[in-house]
């Protein structure tokens, strides 16, 4: 009697063979889109972890300008709270001192004008007196170590670095996942697999019980 055909084998087979393919097509996408960031935020996790011994000395700078009568006038007497100063007192402002306002929120009062501008690794802000026009700025760096750990928290950094930290965390995710899914499919021709990914959890778990409080 000749033995059946293996199909569901095969069948099995070319199932495997097709899903492996799909993990490795997104692992190494996955992997390409969130290299250099991943390598970024790993950095810059060390220099967050040594941030007290990380000497960085903050460079302040100030400039003065003076706002033009006619739009001095343009100054609203009773704004909204933190209503943004008018375009063109903005644009006047940028020239005069190198900052732009726009669009930012300002605290108003009968006296002037004041528009908190901070920023990652640094700070800014611009005030206006309301009776002499004169501008008043300052601006603080505090190096770029300070500005790519902020860049790690999301601190003052803006809507559009705010989305890229969440995209570039779905791609990590998806990264891992797909690692872990290959893991599976190679974990009986590799028998150290899971006692390492175990320790790899086991690991943090420990130190996070016994170590800190």
């Amino acid at each position: 009697m000749q033995p059946a055909p293996a199909r569901p084998l095969k069948a099995k087979r070319k199932w495997r063979g097709w899903w492996l393919k799909q993990l490795h097509s997104w692992h190494w996408v996955s992997a390409a889109v969130s290299l250099v960031a991943m390598l970024l935020f790993s950095i810059t996790g060390i220099t967050l972890n040594h941030a007290g011994s990380i000497a960085a000395k903050p460079v302040v700078m100030t400039s003065t300008g003076v706002l033009p009568a006619p739009l001095r006038a343009a100054l609203p007497a009773a704004p909204a709270a933190d209503a943004p100063l008018p375009p063109p007192v903005a644009a006047a402002v940028d020239h005069a001192v190198g900052l732009n306002p726009a669009g930012r929120p300002a605290e108003w009062s009968e006296g002037d004008v004041y528009v908190a501008m901070p920023r990652p690794g640094g700070d800014a802000w611009v005030s206006i007196d309301r009776a002499s026009g004169r501008i008043s700025a300052e601006t603080t760096d505090r190096g770029w170590i300070s500005y790519l750990n902020d860049l790690h928290k999301g601190r003052n950094a803006g809507a559009t670095w705010f989305w890229f930290i969440d995209i570039f965390a779905a791609a990590c995710i998806l990264f891992t996942l797909t690692g872990l899914l290959l893991l599976q499919l190679h974990a009986r021709h590799r028998r150290l697999t899971w006692p390492i990914v175990a320790a790899g959890l086991a690991v943090p778990v420990v130190i996070a019980i016994l170590f800190v409080h």
